[in-house]
């Protein structure tokens, strides 16, 4: 467990700068879906006591969001408090998803973890290969509990070693977000392809001279994107034995050669690394790109920003349409001594309409239960907001792209391999053959 732990804690120390959102590694800005970035914590938040003044059982709460969406986690949690008399969840917000998953590695050497933690979905699968998660199963048991309940698409990091060691909360998933009146104004359909994509964007593009005023699309410096795009043209990121990476030269080079294509005709604008997210959707809010993929987290605050016709809709397809999810679970952690507790509250965010339902409706995640998808609060929000819908509906290709416990460390090879083609313009071949070899000597590890 060690020396599992030690190896992610040096990839999350290393990937810090870039890892602050959905996605694991996508930048977000205050009050979507991503995390609040803030500064690191030398040493994890100690937990509370087991037992309040007022002779509650206390519960402990780690989770990552800052900003509005962890003013309606707290929200959550009065509600949840005011709805019974015997727990007190106590929140605690401990930085984005890397510092969370660092103080919480930290605490559980010392014996003072939380009772409930929330964990970017990659991360699940370090800490429940280090038996350092409860197995719910006899909660659910006990309490008549299924993962029937829950939508299939989010529940590809929930179950490791036939335990069930974590259940969604905060979850997303990238799609297209698309200025309609642009397009209609050339008379362009939203594309579906991958060739669709090519002839929609070059023909937004607006130069003057050697400058470009105006570019077809754009998306956020993440590996959420080019693995998605590996995905469509269906390639697998680790193969299904969890030994290699998955995609041959042949997926990772058309994904990449399409994105060096745009790029070289200004029918891809990709931003500098440093704040990409907030770039990207400032340039799609002024009309500066017609199209963007960004998360579902974005769109309640490009609906209040944007001044035209503004649709959301699946990323195009290649071979098949894909897409990847990201955001964060919650886990019951082994060392709890309040488990009962515990799984009470987590129970509660999972069925109660004013629990994990209510906190959807606020923040715009995805719903994660079946039942909240046929609310009459979640259909009349689709109705109001059918962007919103979109999100929900491309669930149905959801693919579990990086379900490993060496993701953090390969996660940061394939940013470098990013770097090289994206800024650098080093052969992509190469490029992915060095990432392929790497990953591979990480996975032995």
């Amino acid at each position: 467990m060690k020396k599992k732990f030690s190896t992610v804690l040096m990839a999350t120390t290393m990937i810090s700068t870039v890892l602050a959102g959905c996605s694991g590694g996508q930048q977000q800005p205050t009050g979507s879906s991503g995390s609040t970035p803030a500064a690191p914590a030398s040493s994890a938040t100690p937990a509370a006591p087991a037992a309040g003044s007022n002779g509650k059982i206390t519960v402990n709460f780690w989770h990552s969001l800052g900003g509005k969406n962890g003013e309606y986690t707290d929200a959550m949690i009065k509600r949840f408090n005011e709805s019974q008399s015997k727990i007190e969840v106590v929140g605690t917000f401990q930085g984005g998803y890397d510092e969370t998953v660092t103080k919480l590695q930290q605490a559980v050497a010392a014996k003072t973890a939380p009772d409930v933690a929330m964990l970017e979905r990659a991360y699940v699968q370090l800490f429940a290969d280090s038996d350092v998660l409860e197995d719910m199963n006899p909660y659910f048991k006990k309490t008549g509990m299924s993962v029937d309940e829950f939508t299939p698409g989010l529940m590809g990091h929930s179950t490791f070693n036939k335990k069930l060691v974590s259940l969604p909360l905060n979850r997303s998933t990238p799609i297209l977000h698309v200025n309609k009146t642009m397009l209609d104004e050339k008379g362009l359909a939203i594309p579906k392809t991958w060739d669709d994509l090519r002839k929609v964007a070059n023909a937004l593009v607006i130069k003057e001279g050697n400058e470009i005023k105006r570019y077809g699309y754009s998306m956020p410096y993440d590996t959420w994107y080019p693995i998605a795009m590996i995905s469509q043209a269906k390639g697998k990121f680790f193969n299904d034995a969890g030994t290699s990476i998955g995609f041959t030269n042949g997926e990772g080079v058309k994904a990449f050669k399409f994105l060096k294509e745009m790029q070289a005709s200004g029918g891809l604008y990709y931003p500098p690394q440093q704040d990409s997210g907030n770039i990207v959707n400032q340039m799609f809010t002024s009309g500066k790109i017609g199209m963007m993929f960004q998360s579902t987290g974005v769109i309640g605050s490009l609906t209040s920003n944007v001044k035209f016709d503004y649709v959301t809709a699946f990323l195009p397809m290649d071979q098949v349409y894909a897409n990847p999810t990201g955001g964060a679970n919650v886990s019951l952690m082994a060392g709890s001594k309040n488990k009962d507790a515990a799984f009470e509250f987590i129970k509660w965010m999972m069925q109660d309409p004013k629990g994990g339902q209510q906190f959807v409706l606020d923040t715009g995640y995805l719903p994660f239960t079946k039942k909240m998808v046929e609310s009459q609060q979640m259909k009349d929000l689709w109705a109001k907001e059918p962007n919103r819908k979109v999100a929900y509906d491309q669930l149905q290709y959801a693919v579990d792209t990086n379900k490993h416990v060496a993701w953090p460390a390969i996660m940061q090879e394939f940013f470098k391999g990013i770097q090289a083609i994206m800024y650098d313009n080093k052969n992509i071949e190469s490029t992915l053959d060095t990432f392929k070899k790497e990953a591979e000597r990480l996975l032995k590890q």
